[in-house]
């Protein structure tokens, strides 16, 4: 049970930095910024939603 869980969890990461790089991409234009935002994840994701 504890592993699907994990499985979950780590998929909702995968995801949110995917996410991430392709709204820093589509913002910005520019791989450092989409790196270091992918790294943020799910963190970007929020703040581009509440301030863009």
């Amino acid at each position: 049970m504890n592993s699907a869980k994990y499985e979950v969890v780590r998929n909702g990461i995968s995801f949110g930095s995917a996410l991430a790089i392709a709204i820093s991409w589509t913002a910005h234009k520019s791989i450092i910024w989409a790196i270091i935002h992918g790294f943020l994840g799910w963190f970007y994701v929020v703040f581009y939603a509440l301030f863009r």
